[in-house]
């Protein structure tokens, strides 16, 4: 899904090229070749060298946190949304990066780390394309082995993501002169590469990550314009051959209800498992509007399972407008919301767990991508839990 961090910078390039001698706002462009904007960036960032074409305005490290609370064994009765779905066979996970501001910060890795609350991990986005593979052949792991290290370390389950994705994607993939024979060398040596890489530490990996548009049609990706349909087929196989333990997932957003996008994914299931390819899951992601959430999303979740389809929420956060007019309106509705997601998930057996997308409104990508748009998340900008938090709570606790 969306990154947190350099995809936002898309949204807000213009403003601020436009601005003469304006500091450059975190996460946006800062430098690279062919670069002519500003290069310095807001209080509290500098302008990080991430590769030849892109600087980025990134937070300034702080020193990394060592001091967590004690292990908590997510069987035991302590309460928390971990330790609730466990009992009911499933898992409740967060994502998060060591690049970002995530496990640095002492007040977020005690809580990500607590296995009662969550079991689970997904890497933001150092394991996307444009950082494992900037240049074609040279493959850097820096970021998501710390993060990964760090998962394993207090116990999490990882969620690999993602491996093959129209965005984030380095220019010499996306505008390179390519046929048909030389792309799927590029995806087979990619995919193989990573999940080797990673191998038999991920239980689930998004393989193909928004293969769709809204209507149904496959996006008209780099992927899809040279290989076609073909293109995903080729990576479940790469990726099954390359770590044959991890369940393999197509992901992809606004398919939590019945619509024509959740149908042409669950179709494209249906296909490929005739067919014989190694695909296990369906990962909806579940980035929702308060108020807005489908009313339908536990029989879309019914008929995939009926097709064999393990299911996944994968990056849920469920945004409003802020601030609301009405803040006590407001966090009851998110609950609801919340609860209505989770109970779907609850009911349906082989909906197998929940991650949020980060789990502090501090750190949600939100804002930087929905303007006037936040409070996304379970947990408030101080960490504290939200109504939508209980909500969670009590349709997972047993």
């Amino acid at each position: 899904m969306r990154s947190n961090g350099i995809l936002s910078s898309v949204g807000v390039l213009a403003a601020c090229v436009a601005s003469t001698n304006a500091l450059v706002p975190l996460w946006s462009r800062c430098g690279g070749e062919g670069w002519t904007g500003e290069t310095e960036c807001v209080e509290g960032a500098y302008c990080k060298v991430l590769n030849q074409w892109w600087s980025s305005c990134e937070r300034v490290p702080v020193t990394e946190c060592t001091t967590f609370g004690p292990y908590v064994d997510p069987n035991s009765q302590t309460d928390g949304l971990n330790s609730f779905a466990v009992r009911r066979g499933k898992y409740f996970g967060t994502a998060g990066d060591w690049i970002y501001d995530d496990v640095m910060n002492c007040t977020w890795a005690r809580i990500a780390s607590d296995p009662s609350e969550f079991g689970s991990i997904t890497p933001g986005n150092s394991q996307k394309w444009d950082t494992t593979e900037s240049s074609q052949g040279s493959f850097n792991y820096a970021d998501s082995d710390q993060i990964v290290a760090w998962a394993l370390k207090y116990g999490k389950k990882i969620r690999g993501h993602a491996l093959v994705w129209h965005s984030q994607l380095p220019s010499w993939v996306s505008t390179g002169s390519w046929n048909a024979t030389t792309l799927k060398a590029v995806v087979e040596n990619h995919v193989t590469q990573v999940a080797t890489h990673f191998k038999g530490k991920m239980f689930h990996w998004d393989v193909v990550n928004e293969a769709f548009n809204e209507d149904g049609t496959f996006r008209d990706s780099i992927f899809y314009q040279i290989l076609g349909e073909s293109y995903i087929e080729i990576a479940l196989r790469a990726a099954a051959a390359a770590d044959p333990a991890a369940k393999l997932y197509i992901n992809d957003y606004n398919v939590e209800g019945v619509n024509a996008k959740s149908t042409a994914l669950l179709n494209l299931f249906k296909r490929l498992k005739a067919a014989g390819v190694p695909v296990h899951g369906l990962g909806l992601q579940g980035h929702l509007i308060s108020g807005q959430v489908p009313t339908d999303i536990e029989a879309n979740l019914n008929r995939m399972a009926a097709a064999g389809a393990e299911i996944a929420i994968t990056e849920l956060d469920i945004r409003m407008n802020v601030p609301p007019a009405n803040q006590t309106a407001a966090d009851a509705q998110l609950a609801k919301d919340y609860e209505t997601v989770t109970k779907a998930c609850k009911v349906t057996g082989r909906c197998v767990g929940i991650t949020v997308w980060n789990f502090t409104d501090k750190n949600s990508w939100v804002p930087s991508v929905f303007a006037g748009q936040g409070d996304a998340l379970p947990w408030d900008k101080n960490f504290q839990k939200k109504p939508a938090y209980y909500a969670i709570a009590r349709t997972l606790k047993p």
